[in-house]
């Protein structure tokens, strides 16, 4: 239902988080600010190594400590006897670990400073045996199998859900070592493309194991059923009612008898989907009291599910009029100890942002011994797009065309193929993002060596299914109750959109967090909360907006047709000195006998198809010719968002992507020892975006209405990540000349990368003069 902003009052219209003053204030409470009564603490033993038996836990020394109420292994929970498959059902280990950072051991104590103590006095045997820890090492047939029996199975894991994967044909015959699932998608004849190419490029691009790094560690709180019959979660989680079936299965409860309360969030980025909720669950049980586990930081970083390491080996083709030809690649990626979907994904935009006529992917999900994977904003396309998008500077570059114009040429519209072969759905923005980046300053006054790059990024987007209720109070406070968990501000777009059908102020709405007892809502992930939910928003308001000028009508012994409701009156159309606020209307239709009741909409919503969205990134960079510091200077992000519901939260959330998206580039990454060891086990040792070193940001949306979303919204939450690695490496090689296909671009990276290329560091391609304001180099021209 697409429409022009200037047609709504308060839709598309910025405004402020309402709940922003709580949060800025400390006055939100997250789930480690609970305290129930009678609570007790729990901390982890972790395993110090990635590939060992368990040959003896000695409990008693902890057990004999002061407030220390029981030492549990995983003999002693009630899921004793469940199939390890995924990261959400390792409640604990069970005779070997087989990642570092493996709980163990729970420890339950009076205070979390008993349990703290008592986690050093439990003392565990290991037997080692050797790790496959490195991706590239373990798909060798020589390498130790992770999975000598294959890789365990048991329903769906809960972490895939933030991701609907697509399946290719499987291959078995001739697959490297470890690979759990291999995928392979086809069409044309790649030989045939690359013959007739006039350019044809081929290079293997690397990105890092890379942590999710949001504020809040992982916490849960459990309080059990003192009667054995109910559990309360209470969690910082993405998806609530795939936590309370997580749980039940586990627990072998009926569904009913789990109730997931979600809390404040302090960030997930698609991390929080339920890792410890079937622990904690499993421990208040066996207890039976309320318990709280909150990890520390290197806990968090050891145990939970950060993004993988991908290596992509990409050959791409063109001819010398412009138009791509062929694409070849072979993915791989390493997913840690149990399964995820990332391959599906990857090889839906490798191959899905141009129109490529031939195509052949292999992508291989690999198994090491190292913590498994889960979903990372957009996740796979910040790699996909990182090898797709240097090949196609690379390409435009050897045909002498221009780097934007070449996209153009070749860029996907609505019914296209993907690289999965399935079509874009109609009306995608693909090439509006690139039209208006083509306007920008930044990219049509540039010249050559500037230090200026630019990417185009996409995300397929999801939809789920949602039900909403909007209730008017009888002084006028109206309350829309939803099953979804705010990870991003969506409540502050929701408030918009029923007060515009409501005929209300946004301040008089107030969002309604249910529990799995509750409302039903999709998970807060995949960029598809606003895109699914506002329109039941809307048809529960519009229900209650109905029965409002029902009552109305009477009152006013008016037509329904001629009465409207503004700024929370009602009034007949044209008399405005003969109005009644909705509180009014409520009380009335309350209390009438035979009338129609409390006011209540009720609304669902499910759309048939998913709203894609795409972002055009552009980038500016400065480059020290002799330590090869990599400085952004300017970073513009242009997205298609279908319709900006509150523009003021749209342009946040395509920063705060943007944000993210520099990290990956410039300065993230897990790094493990040969044996499986994590390195960077803490905000120390991991590198992230600080204010001294993120460039300026720009947001620019463009608005191609979706057919299916509400008011033409689309997702947004996930393209604005997937452009900005990219934009970065292209921007570094219009700098320098030197092509870098490894991730993070930290000096050492592109130092060694000039060496590769027989460029010494200090001779970049045109004179780089000192910024002595900015203490870095920049291109003279922009000084």
């Amino acid at each position: 239902m697409p429409q022009e902003k200037n047609a709504f009052k308060y839709l598309g219209k910025p405004r402020r988080l309402i709940d922003g003053l709580e949060k800025v204030s400390g006055y939100a409470h997250y789930v480690a600010d609970l305290k129930l009564p009678d609570m007790a603490y729990v901390r982890l033993v972790l395993s110090p190594y990635a590939n060992a038996k368990i040959t003896r836990v000695d409990k008693s020394a902890a057990e004999a400590m002061p407030g220390v109420i029981a030492v549990l292994t995983a003999e002693d929970l009630p899921t004793r006897d469940r199939t390890i498959t995924s990261r959400n059902s390792a409640v604990l280990a069970k005779k070997r670990v087989i990642w570092a950072g493996q709980p163990v051991v729970a420890v339950v104590a009076e205070s979390e400073e008993a349990a703290a103590d008592a986690v050093e006095q439990v003392f565990v045997d290991y037997d080692p045996e050797p790790a496959v820890a490195d991706l590239m090492q373990a798909i060798r047939r020589e390498s130790p199998v992770v999975w000598p029996n294959g890789l365990p199975k048991e329903g769906e894991d809960m972490a895939s859900l933030h991701t609907q994967v697509v399946e290719g044909k499987h291959i078995d015959e001739g697959k490297p070592n470890n690979v759990h699932t291999n995928n392979h998608f086809t069409r044309g004849d790649v030989a045939a493309g690359f013959a007739e190419s006039d350019v044809v490029i081929e290079r293997t691009y690397e990105t890092p194991v890379l942590h999710q790094a949001y504020m809040e560690p992982s916490a849960v709180v459990v309080e059990p059923d003192p009667l054995g019959r109910h559990l309360t979660i209470y969690s910082s989680t993405q998806g609530m009612y795939g936590v309370r079936d997580e749980v039940a299965n586990l627990l072998r409860l009926p569904n009913h008898a789990v109730t997931v309360k979600p809390m404040t969030f302090g960030g997930g980025f698609g991390a929080k989907y339920g890792m410890f909720e079937p622990l904690a669950a499993a421990v208040a049980v066996t207890v039976r009291r309320p318990i709280r586990l909150v990890l520390s930081r290197s806990e968090d970083f050891l145990s939970t599910t950060p993004a993988p390491r991908t290596v992509v080996r990409l050959k791409t083709g063109a001819k010398k009029d412009g138009q791509v030809t062929a694409l070849q690649a072979e993915i791989f990626i390493d997913n840690g100890i149990f399964s995820f979907g990332h391959g599906g994904i990857m090889s839906t935009l490798l191959a899905g942002t141009y129109i490529w006529p031939n195509v052949k992917i292999d992508a291989y999900e690999v198994n090491t011994h190292k913590s498994h994977v889960g979903a990372y904003r957009a996740p796979g396309a910040p790699q996909a797009t990182f090898a797709i998008e240097s090949s196609m500077d690379d390409m435009a570059r050897e045909l002498g065309l221009d780097p934007l114009e070449f996209r153009l040429q070749n860029v996907v519209e609505g019914g296209d193929p993907t690289g999965t072969n399935r079509p874009w759905p109609q009306d995608i923005g693909a090439r509006q993002v690139l039209e208006k980046a083509r306007e920008h300053p930044l990219w049509a006054n540039r010249r050559p060596g500037d230090g200026i790059g630019l990417a185009l990024g996409g995300w397929p987007s999801f939809m789920g299914s949602a039900d909403a209720t909007c209730r008017v109070d009888t002084d006028g406070r109206v309350r829309i109750n939803l099953g979804i968990v705010d990870i991003s501000g969506v409540k502050s777009g929701f408030v918009l959109v029923a007060a515009e059908a409501l005929g209300v102020s946004p301040d008089d709405i107030e969002i309604v967090q249910d529990d799995t007892n509750g409302a039903y809502g999709p998970n807060s992930g995949g960029s598809q909360v606003t895109y699914t939910v506002a329109g039941a928003v809307h048809t529960a308001a519009l229900e209650a907006k109905k029965q409002l000028l029902h009552i109305a009508s009477e009152m006013f012994e008016a037509a329904p047709d001629d009465i409207e409701i503004s700024d929370g009156h009602a009034q007949v159309i044209g008399v405005p000195d003969k109005r009644l606020p909705i509180g009014k209307l409520a009380e009335k239709a309350r209390g009438k006998r035979g009338g129609p009741g409390p006011i209540v909409g009720e609304g669902k919503s499910a759309p048939p198809e998913n709203g894609p969205g795409f972002t055009v990134q552009i980038a500016r960079v400065a480059v020290d010719p002799e330590t090869c510091e990599v400085r952004p200077l300017e970073h513009v992000t242009i997205q298609d968002v279908g319709f900006a519901i509150n523009p003021l939260l749209v342009e946040g959330q395509m920063m705060g992507g943007t944000a993210q998206a520099i990290g990956m580039g410039l300065y993230e990454a897990m790094v493990y020892d040969d044996s499986g060891t994590l390195l960077t086990g803490s905000f120390m040792d991991y590198g992230l975006p600080r204010i001294d070193n993120t460039p300026r940001l720009e947001a620019i949306p463009v608005e191609v209405p979706s057919p299916h979303g509400p008011f033409g919204a689309r997702g947004i939450g996930e393209p604005p990540i997937t452009a900005g690695a990219a934009a970065l490496v292209n921007a570094i090689k219009d700098a320098t000349g030197v092509r870098v296909t490894e991730l993070p671009v930290r000096p050492e990276t592109l130092w060694r990368a000039r060496r590769d290329t027989g460029e010494a560091p200090g001779s970049a391609r045109r004179a780089l003069q000192p910024d002595l304001a900015h203490g870095c180099f920049s291109p003279s021209r922009r000084g």
